[in-house]
């Protein structure tokens, strides 16, 4: 089996090698090509990713070219994680929203919709690429906004899938909390990609007694605290909401707190700098704690379990490392994952082409949203509102103008006032006019 990662300088690498190296049994990868322009970080990568296989006596080989094309070629499946313009970008994203008093995070908001309006015609470019040398391979998109590129995949006809390792993050916390195998909880997980709930926890499967009321009961102040959000608000609420939620909660006091603090860009700028250190060290045969603090926790597992029941690979006996979401089947069970995919009527409330995050039946003939259960109107709202912002953005990233952008931002619920959205209209080109071939 032939991968390729585009985006494969990425500091995440390491985190994705890992995964493949233990759960080699459920995904049997025999060539791994990553794929990058930065040919200086991707032989660091490259180099740890050789030594981390080596290490774990894994015979896959790891070839490290910045030749799209050529990487593409034969691959089973194309993973994305790329960042058009790099931290630098997203420093600027996290920063311009800001003299407008609005939230500056690089995948909602203002922000957000400068990376769909970057990121959209080079993905795409990409996906067109893919179908002309090899039309059978799934390409699998943790590139961000997920939802937006996911949906510019899927409505231009590739074969596409986006990914998040926030379910498989809250189901491995939730079964921690709960002292069981992860494979037994299952998350009614509703929404769009970062604006989800769980609805839901439930032992033992899809029609398992649902254990989140007791959870919320036993460890409260917790997740309070780990959401930043009072207590109270969480018991009002009854569900579990995403940690992006404080958004839109909380925006006002969030803005506040980042005007006093430096950027996350400016963070995980420092912590790439030291990881890339580390990588050029022969002696490193593993990814480094460090990493764990740069984000995408349990991002391999779930791209492995993901790939493995695309390709048909996932009915391998009990994988390496224990089940997780989707990861092999047990007595015939349906192989069900947490992903972006198309609405299809899951959602009622929504338009059959919007892509959801929600859980699904994952197979090489494709994927099969589960039925969701009824969404509060405090849940469906937003949902709504936000999927319409999404269709705008999407609008904008295909076809450009300002008018397009300005329209896009007037229709998010982080936004929507006319003169927020044109000064932030005006900052938004200012920012990104060298990646907007019509701006």
């Amino acid at each position: 089996m032939r991968l390729a990662v585009v985006g494969g300088g990425s500091t995440y690498t390491p985190e994705l090698i890992d995964g493949f190296a233990r759960l080699r049994d459920t995904l049997p990868v025999r060539e791994l090509v990553l794929i990058d322009p930065a040919e200086d970080r991707l032989e660091l990568v490259a180099g740890l990713a050789r030594r981390i296989f080596a290490k774990q006596g894994h015979e896959a080989t790891v070839t490290a070219t910045s030749d799209l094309d050529a990487g593409i070629e034969g691959a089973d499946a194309v993973l994305l994680q790329l960042r058009v313009g790099g931290q630098a970008a997203r420093q600027r994203d996290e920063t311009w929203p800001l003299e407008c008093d609005c939230v500056g995070q690089e995948t909602t908001g203002a922000g957000g919709l400068a990376k769909a309006l970057r990121t959209v015609p080079v993905v795409l470019d990409i996906a067109e690429r893919v179908r002309r040398t090899n039309p059978d391979a799934w390409i699998i998109d943790f590139t961000n906004p997920v939802g937006i590129v996911t949906r510019a995949l899927l409505r231009a006809g590739h074969k596409a899938v986006g990914l998040c390792n926030m379910a498989i993050t809250l189901q491995r916390k939730f079964a921690k909390l709960l002292d069981v195998a992860p494979a037994e909880i299952h998350l009614d997980h509703v929404g769009l990609n970062h604006l989800t709930w769980e609805l839901g926890v439930r032992l033992g499967g899809p029609g398992g007694v649902d254990v989140l009321p007791r959870l919320l009961e036993e460890h409260a102040d917790g997740f309070a605290l780990e959401l930043r959000m009072p207590r109270q608000v969480l018991e009002t609420l009854g569900v579990f909401p995403s940690y992006y939620l404080r958004y839109y909660y909380a925006h006002d006091e969030t803005v506040r707190e980042l005007h006093t603090k430096p950027s996350r860009a400016e963070e995980v700028a420092a912590m790439e700098r030291e990881l890339l250190e580390m990588y050029g060290d022969p002696a490193l045969q593993e990814k480094p704690a460090l990493l764990g603090r740069r984000g995408g926790a349990y991002y391999s597992e779930a791209a492995v379990a993901l790939a493995a029941a695309l390709l048909g690979t996932a009915d391998a006996d009990e994988p390496s490392g224990g089940r997780a979401l989707g990861e092999g089947r047990t007595g015939g069970a349906p192989n069900v994952q947490v992903v972006n995919l198309r609405n299809d009527g899951t959602l009622p409330f929504l338009p059959d082409d919007a892509v959801i995050e929600a859980p699904a039946e994952v197979g090489p003939q494709g994927l099969v949203p589960l039925a969701a259960p009824a969404v509060d109107p405090l849940q469906a709202g937003l949902i709504t509102h936000v999927s319409a912002y999404e269709d705008l953005a999407l609008d904008a990233a295909l076809h450009g103008g300002r008018e397009r952008v300005f329209k896009a931002l007037l229709a998010h619920p982080l936004i929507g006032q006319y003169d927020l959205a044109d000064g932030l209209t005006d900052r938004l080109l200012a920012h990104n006019r060298e990646h907007l071939a019509w701006a």
